[in-house]
């Protein structure tokens, strides 16, 4: 059985979608091993977005994941990090499947309301960042 973090985005939080889109995940056999909900800081998002750190949108990436609360959960099931890849859909709302989260609450490609761990290896460090 696999392990992966999820963040449900302050834009998320904000509209009042936790419990729609933590029942998506569920519905999809995952199962919820930790949740909490916290205020972000930017030394915390500095440690996981560190891949980012020269990218033009990391400034703006970090204000955005301190605007509001987020939701952290550690997940589990088999294949846990692909069936949440799939589930949430591509980060561009506009290019993502029909039925995913994304397509359906994604404003933007910054204000997608969810993140997932891209592979195991990423899974394994976020989840030691956040849990």
């Amino acid at each position: 059985m696999e392990r992966t973090l999820i963040l449900i985005k302050p834009d998320a939080v904000k509209r009042h979608l936790i419990g729609r889109i933590i029942s998506i995940y569920e519905d999809n056999g995952l199962i919820i091993e930790g949740m909490y909900k916290r205020q972000l800081d930017k030394a915390i998002l500095e440690k996981h977005y560190e891949e980012h750190v020269n990218r033009d949108f990391y400034p703006s990436l970090l204000e955005f994941m301190m605007e509001d609360e987020v939701i952290v959960l550690k997940v589990a099931g088999e294949n846990a990090v692909q069936v949440v890849r799939d589930i949430n859909g591509a980060t561009n709302p506009s290019k993502a499947r029909p039925a995913t989260i994304r397509y359906i609450y994604g404003e933007s490609v910054q204000r997608n309301v969810v993140h997932g761990s891209a592979n195991l290896e990423d899974a394994k460090r976020e989840l030691e960042i956040w849990f």
